[in-house]
């Protein structure tokens, strides 16, 4: 299976053509936090089926690993935004991935999305971690789990430097709404007499919805029983603006989670 993704990533990418000038330019239509919200959304609609809900691949190649050098061997040099824009409009011809006809603004917005997954890790170590454990702990791991401790309702950072930039964490604390990780959207459930339950998706069809609460209940209920489903579009993670979260926290907090690796290998 890995052999097969690693191939499928380079047929991906080296299907947009050989390098052009313009592979050096980024995306024209960077729009920061809105751009990677937008891009989120359209993923988990249109590639999650393929490249999984986290991007990390199922039928399709691990998305991640595009703009870092844990594509591999495999993985063509010099990856652009506009070279995995030309790959996604261009599809791969002989396998599943069909072309897009999708507006420039929408396949750009994918794009900024599958970057900020990706772009590098988070890289040398800065700040007071220890300080940052203990503001991880107080303010942040009663949603999010760190090598079993912690909560469910929010994704599991155990290996979180691994897979995310210190730009994009940064980003996370400070935007909670700019990337919400594919299964942790938000939902709020009116019931018949009004009450309201709000809560993470877990899995929806046509006839009921699954969530888990934020008491981390995982319920069902029948979508016949509910006055509405709304899905929403902000994160249930509060945002750590300045005034919650000082920048010498923020960085504290970040080199706390640039400690969160998976474990060397042994030899």
């Amino acid at each position: 299976m890995m052999v097969i993704s690693a191939v499928w990533l380079a047929a991906f990418l080296w299907t947009a053509s050989a390098p052009t000038p313009q592979d050096r330019a980024g995306n024209p239509r960077q729009g920061g936090a809105d751009q990677v919200r937008a891009g989120t959304l359209l993923f988990q609609a249109r590639c999650a089926e393929c490249h999984g809900a986290d991007a990390k691949g199922v039928v399709g190649p691990d998305l991640t690993v595009l703009w870092t050098s844990a594509a591999g061997p495999a993985s063509p040099v010099g990856v652009s935004d506009d070279r995995v824009f030309r790959a996604i409009r261009a599809g791969v011809p002989g396998s599943v991935m069909p072309p897009s006809t999708a507006p420039d603004d929408e396949l750009w917005a994918i794009v900024a999305y599958l970057r900020s997954l990706g772009t590098t890790t988070v890289g040398s170590v800065t700040g007071n971690t220890d300080h940052g454990q203990e503001l991880f702990w107080s303010t942040c791991g009663s949603c999010h789990r760190v090598n079993g401790r912690g909560g469910q309702l929010g994704p599991d950072l155990s290996r979180i430097a691994d897979r995310q930039s210190r730009d994009a964490l940064t980003r996370a604390i400070r935007d909670a709404s700019a990337s919400i990780a594919a299964g942790y959207q938000a939902v709020t459930l009116v019931t018949t007499d009004g009450t309201r339950i709000r809560g993470v998706g877990k899995g929806e069809d046509a006839f009921s919805i699954q969530i888990m609460n934020t008491r981390e209940r995982l319920q069902g209920y029948l979508k016949a029983s509910l006055r509405e489903v709304v899905h929403e579009t902000r994160s249930l993670m509060p945002d750590f603006g300045p005034d919650r979260l000082n920048d010498r926290d923020l960085e504290d907090l970040v080199g706390f989670l640039g400690t969160l690796r998976a474990a060397p290998a042994r030899r």
